[in-house]
């Protein structure tokens, strides 16, 4: 060790007859055995010349006339390490140069052994070697930044190999992954000198992967862009690879790297997988990546045609995320159960003709919603309608059938008591027919004569035809009787009002005919209606009378419509006051030759009085 000393143990040998006149004189050369070359000279028994660096360092220790040639060398450096011959001299021609060698290393710091591989959880041995050379001092080993090692043992030893005296200290432990890279010491020292060396080293503990981390798992809307990072702790670094399936995306030598994926898409979904391998073990974690999306456009079974009273199945799928609700809605309306799922059926049993219509899939999230359309088209057998009926009008009866059905039914009207067929081909009874939709109408009429045989009721068939049935209904004459009662009500009526206004207009007539001329003179009118206009006696009499016949001509009116559909005859004359008004527009009164009569006296029995009462003529 640097500053401390060393003994290099020496013996040599002679020749036996060698004589040596003034005794063994010794000269240790450094480098090279041969004067000649100029070694530096390193100790010189006859003389104190050496060279610079080791005045006052050396000293023979051993007895050269017992052939020992031990050197005591004290204070050494580092410069001093190097190679050492000895050279003999008997005296006279007898010097003798040995090519053998002691070979000087001087050190500065202690060795310690450290294996070539350190594994962890194995059993670890470090060993620090000190030299033993100086018989003036003795060193001591200690362990340095021990403190954290689990169960560290030690163990010292002395040994001599190649003449060298060997110190030693070994130091055991198991280590574990968190021991890589940790600091440890040896420190040599002498006591009761200042002199101390340390050597230090650092700990490369070879361990597989122990962990692995990676970002937790993650949603991520369709479209956007991800970076997945993974960070291995291995030693050595461990090769990393990202997996996605069976698929590997990439890989490098590192402690750590990122993935980084653009514009995802719902095929991308699934289980990431970072693998770190670095011969030493291997070790992977994953993470899901979910990605997220509106529903896609639901898919639906083809629009479809069945038949009443079959079983429907209606399958909607889809596919969206999260997961989306599926509802059905028939011509808008909620229909079936709503499901989470990305599929529902809907299931309808014994369908009906109200089950026709448009059928809708809605699928909906958070994200959006999507939605498919079918038509559901259900055919069934013809049915009568309600308002399928004859009824009684003007020019004899009128007829009406009308059907539902799917497809959309015929209608031909059958009259038995005649033995007719009447279709749209037969144009006779005016057949009419008209389809909307499913709807079919068709009608017919029946003149009174010759198509009602001897006033007998009206016997009508109605049959209705599809591919799926036929069906024949009577129609029945429903408003017949009330028809009757009204036509014979509006007679009597119309006979009463058309007698009392005939009844009221003489009445008025007889009243102004009364009206004298002046007394003793019977004189013609030069202005008969004139004079009419101008009598108002009796007049308010006449008014109601007038108020009378309108009630009953109003009345008259209404009976005959609710009966027969048709609007009465009667109108009105107008009112009262337009009837003072207007009087002359209504009658006058004409009286043929009448003229005063001489003498002024009263008529006589029997005579014509034609002339008095002239006829009411309407104008």
């Amino acid at each position: 060790m640097t500053n401390s000393c060393v003994v290099i143990p020496c013996t040599f040998m002679f020749p036996n007859g060698a004589r040596t006149h003034h005794g063994v004189n010794s000269i240790w050369y450094f480098g090279q055995p041969y004067p000649q070359l100029f070694p530096p000279v390193v100790f010189k028994s006859r003389t104190d010349v050496v060279h610079e660096s080791y005045k006052g360092r050396t000293k023979l220790l051993g007895d050269l006339n017992q052939r020992n040639c031990t050197l005591l060398i004290n204070n050494i450096g580092t410069e001093h390490s190097g190679k050492y011959y000895f050279r003999a001299d008997l005296g006279g021609a007898n010097i003798y140069t040995y090519p053998d060698f002691s070979e000087l290393k001087v050190l500065e710091q202690p060795n310690i052994d450290v294996p070539e591989e350190i594994l962890s959880d194995e059993n670890l041995e470090l060993t620090c070697y000190v030299p033993d050379n100086c018989p003036e001092m003795t060193p001591e080993i200690q362990w340095l930044f021990t403190d954290y090692l689990p169960d560290p043992e030690f163990t010292s030893d002395y040994a001599e190999e190649s003449n060298t005296a060997v110190l030693s200290n070994t130091l055991s432990f198991t280590p574990r992954p968190m021991h890589n890279g940790q600091l440890l010491g040896c420190r040599v020292f002498y006591p009761n000198t200042t002199l101390a060396y340390e050597r230090h080293i650092t700990l490369d503990v070879k361990y597989g992967p122990r962990s692995v981390w990676v970002n937790v798992s993650s949603e991520v809307m369709e479209g956007s862009s991800v970076t997945l990072h993974c960070e291995v702790d291995s030693n050595p670094a461990a090769r990393i690879s990202w997996m996605f399936g069976e698929q590997e995306l990439l890989w490098d030598t590192a402690a750590n790297v990122s993935l980084a994926l653009d514009d995802m898409s719902a095929a991308q979904e699934g289980v990431y997988t970072c693998v770190g391998d670095n011969g030493y073990g291997a070790m992977n974690a994953s993470l899901y990546l979910s990605i997220k999306f509106p529903p896609r456009e639901p898919v639906v079974n083809s629009s479809l045609t069945v038949l009443e009273g079959s079983t429907l199945a209606l399958h909607c799928s889809t596919q969206g995320s999260p997961a989306p609700t599926l509802t059905w809605l028939k011509d808008g309306e909620l229909v079936g159960t709503i499901v989470a799922d990305e599929l529902s059926v809907l299931e309808v049993f014994e369908v009906t003709p109200r089950g026709a219509g448009q059928y809708r899939c809605l699928a909906e999230n958070e994200h959006g919603r999507a939605s498919s359309s079918l038509n559901v088209t259900v055919e069934y057998g013809p049915m009568l309608l309600d308002e399928s009926k004859c009824t009684v009008v003007r020019e004899g009866v009128q007829c009406v059938c009308m059907a539902v059905g799917n497809p959309e039914p015929t209608i031909e009207f059958h009259l038995p008591d005649l033995n007719v067929t009447i279709n749209q081909t037969d144009g006779r009874y005016n057949y009419y027919t008209h389809t909307d939709g499913h709807t079919s109408t068709a009608m017919i009429k029946l003149r009174e004569k010759g198509d009602r045989s001897g006033g007998a009721a009206v016997n009508v068939h109605c049959s209705m035809s599809n591919p799926y049935g036929t069906h024949s209904v009577l129609l029945e004459l429903q408003q017949e009787k009330k028809y009757m009662m009204a036509v014979i009500v509006g007679t009597i009526g119309g006979v009463a009002v058309i007698a009392f206004i005939i009844a009221a207009v003489r009445y008025v007539g007889h009243n102004n005919k009364k009206e004298e001329a002046p007394a003793g003179t019977d004189r013609v009118l030069d202005n008969p209606a004139l004079y009419y206009s101008a009598v108002k006696k009796d007049k308010q009499n006449l008014r109601k009378k007038v108020l009378k016949t309108e009630l009953l001509g109003s009345k008259f009116n209404s009976i005959l419509e609710e009966t027969t559909g048709e609007e009465g005859s009667y109108a009105p004359m107008g009112s009262v006051a337009n009837l003072e008004r207007q009087e002359l527009n209504y009658a006058a009164l004409e009286f043929g030759g009448a003229r005063c009569r001489e003498g002024g006296g009263a008529r006589r029995a029997g005579d014509d009085d034609g002339s008095d009462y002239s006829e009411i003529r309407a104008k």
